[in-house]
């Protein structure tokens, strides 16, 4: 994908947060400067700065305007915007354990009559490539992730499900989403994770951020109920393997 030119925008979200628009769609070059431009606001340690919200095409900063107002806030982040392309972004590398098919991916089968390959194809496929998180959101720690085979690219299920098991891995078009929690979902099921992306009881609840690198690695149903055990004991960590580049 290739980046959108259109300028950069500071836009107001009401009365305590502004918004920095890069673009207008999903694309790896539009995720890095929000990113990046993150990474500057933290850096930088702006009086009255509360939370910050990365987004596929923007970020969101959260403020106190007693502390600051929203002009002085612009005028700060502003001269930052310069600087983003300059000092890459160092996101973690982790890889993930997934049971693909059957109870844990109720649509893989589906998903390989609809793109003409079989189950075990869809599954080398999909762990083929490492994915870039671009955003946390809709539950605590859902990760959205992309960008995946061109070959696997599928809308979303006309029907969605009322439930969707925690830990499952699916996709819709060119990106992966992960429940972190058991919710409705219309996403197709390929599988599911054992691994809690969202867990009270670590001191960082959320497993991702935005710009780490996942990858997925296939595993059998009795590794999975093994390390869901673990899980929920509190005795699973997934620790990063690396840095990316």
């Amino acid at each position: 994908m290739t980046s959108n030119p259109r300028p950069v925008r500071f836009l107001a979200a009401g009365d305590t947060a502004l918004v920095v628009e890069f673009g207008d769609r999903v694309d790896r070059a539009i995720s890095d400067r929000v990113i990046g431009l993150a990474d500057a606001v933290v850096a930088r340690a702006i009086p009255g700065v509360v939370e910050l919200v990365p987004t596929f095409r923007s970020l969101m900063v959260h403020y106190d305007p007693l502390r600051i107002s929203y002009a002085d806030l612009e005028a700060t982040i502003a001269p930052l915007l310069d600087g983003i392309g300059v000092v890459r972004h160092h996101g973690r590398r982790f890889t993930l354990p997934v049971a693909y098919g059957g109870v844990f991916g109720p649509d893989l089968e589906e998903v390989g009559e609809r793109t003409g390959m079989s189950s075990e194809d869809v599954v080398r496929l999909h762990t083929s490539v490492a994915y870039h998180v671009y955003a946390i959101g809709f539950l605590p720690g859902y990760s959205y992730m992309g960008d995946g085979p061109a070959e696997l690219s599928l809308p979303r299920r006309e029907s969605p499900r009322l439930r969707v098991p925690m830990g499952s891995v699916s996709i819709a078009f060119r990106q992966v989403g992960i429940y972190s929690l058991e919710s409705p979902g219309g996403w197709n099921l390929l599988g599911r994770t054992p691994v809690r992306l969202f867990d009270t009881r670590r001191q960082t609840p959320v497993l991702f951020a935005p710009g780490d690198e996942v990858r997925l690695e296939p595993i059998s149903p009795d590794r999975f109920h093994q390390l869901a055990a673990e899980a929920a004991a509190g005795r699973l960590d997934l620790h990063p393997t690396g840095e990316t580049a």
